[in-house]
């Protein structure tokens, strides 16, 4: 496998690197058929453990993930292991964030990298605190 190749992923041109970071957010089969979580506000993370931004957004994941540990349900999907949630999800580009109350609706879908603090202003709009 070469260091570095590009992917044509739903017309989205990335440049990916062929290490794959740990990811403490990703999910089982088993879990996502559980999407968004009933009763709980959920932030999906779809994206590949090889793409730039995703890897960027990695340690940010895992971060909100122990910070709003039962307060929201925070997950990461590799769309190349899971690939049937990208049709489920509508994902046309990595990463793709999609946020949801505790209806399960869906509230704020962004696309590309997401900071930190956009994070936590989106949980903290659906009136989830830190």
């Amino acid at each position: 496998m070469t260091r570095s190749r590009l992917l044509l992923l739903f017309g989205v041109l990335l440049t990916c690197q062929a290490v794959s970071p740990v990811y403490a957010t990703d999910a089982t089969p088993e879990s996502l058929l559980k999407l968004p979580v009933p009763g709980m506000v959920t932030m999906i993370d779809l994206g590949a453990k090889s793409c730039i931004p995703c890897k960027m957004m990695a340690p940010i994941m895992e971060k909100m993930e122990k910070k709003y540990a039962g307060k929201a349900a925070i997950v990461f999907i590799d769309v190349w292991e899971h690939q049937e949630q990208v049709k489920r999800f509508g994902i046309r580009a990595i990463p793709t964030q999609i946020f949801y109350d505790t209806t399960g609706k869906e509230v704020l879908r962004h696309v590309g990298f997401m900071s930190e603090d956009d994070i936590v202003k989106t949980l903290t709009r659906l009136g989830v605190a830190p």
